[in-house]
């Protein structure tokens, strides 16, 4: 069995309490299924669920290079520099990211977030693209950290072939095998 579930923001990625968060066993997923991978609590989106051991490390695993699409919503503007210091590799404390793809895009069609991200008058937002083939500890928000634009809010949109269409957050459904096959 595969399971996309749409993660809410502030809800951990295991079924376990930790700091008093929510937990997915709140959303009446199957039973038997665990997340091949993991969001933290301050991310929102697409989280994979399996019973299959075998599918599990295949899609964790760095080495198999599985697309994840990301939306971040990020502080001022980034210039072309900016992208392409995303799309060439950052440089963190555990070493180079790979190279990603980046780019600006226009404020995707979200439910608003509860609690919303904070607004400062003075200082713009925009919404980046971000699609890695890796997965390090919050990469994400590191690597908009290291080019000068911290992430507000991240939701990943997609991985692989499947994505968050039609499913509100905190809301999941069975993948098809013709859906699973776009892995």
């Amino acid at each position: 069995m595969l399971v996309l579930f749409n993660k809410p923001y502030g809800v951990v990625s295991q079924f376990t309490a930790l700091g008093g968060h929510p937990t997915l066993a709140e959303f009446g997923l199957p039973k038997g299924a665990y997340p091949a991978g993991r969001l933290d609590h301050d991310s929102e989106g697409l989280l994979l669920l399996t019973d299959d051991g075998a599918l599990q490390a295949r899609l964790s695993d760095p080495r198999f290079g599985h697309p994840r699409t990301y939306w971040a919503q990020v502080e001022r503007v980034p210039d072309e520099a900016a992208l392409d210091a995303l799309r060439k590799g950052v440089a963190l404390k555990d070493g180079k990211t790979r190279p990603a793809k980046a780019r600006l895009i226009g404020e995707p069609s979200l439910p608003p977030r509860d609690p919303p991200v904070r607004f400062r008058k003075n200082v713009p937002t925009a919404w980046l693209e971000l699609t890695l083939a890796e997965g390090k500890n919050r990469q994400v928000r590191r690597m908009t950290a290291a080019v000068g634009h911290p992430t507000l809010r991240l939701v990943r949109a997609r991985i692989g072939g499947l994505d968050l269409s039609g499913l509100a957050p905190g809301r999941w459904r069975a993948v098809s095998d013709a859906e699973r096959a776009a892995l």
